[in-house]
């Protein structure tokens, strides 16, 4: 049985190619505490945008890399032995495998790039 998360997390894909995607907009629209809507695919790889605020649980992904980058506020990605610590136009690379958890002490809002297979909440 899978456990269920407080995360609105949306797979559909938000923009076709050729289209402008408006970050701010969808920034000052967004309610939730932890949201991510993919925008576009490019390739076998989906962008995303992350609108969080909190912290994600532990989890891994076996077969995928993830890949973050910080818009704006402060992204903390915690590693069993260090945490990462993410600030505006900076980005990070999880290896597959790799067991992880982000959090965000404010408001923060980034970019994601991971395969179009991936389960965001872990395998």
């Amino acid at each position: 049985m899978e456990k269920e998360y407080n995360y609105v997390t949306k797979l559909d894909i938000k923009f076709d190619h050729l289209e402008r995607m408006d970050i701010n907009q969808m920034v000052k629209d967004c309610k939730d505490k932890w949201f991510n809507q993919t925008l576009t695919q490019v390739n076998d790889s989906v962008v995303r945008v992350g609108i969080v605020e909190g912290e994600y649980h532990w989890h891994k992904h076996d077969n995928d890399d993830e890949f973050f980058f910080v818009l704006e506020g402060q992204l903390l990605v915690d590693l069993e032995d260090q945490t990462i610590e993410l600030n505006p136009n900076q980005g990070l690379t999880i290896t597959k495998g790799v067991m992880h958890r982000t959090r965000a002490p404010k408001k923060t809002v980034m970019l994601m790039v991971e395969t179009n297979t991936i389960k965001p909440t872990g395998d």
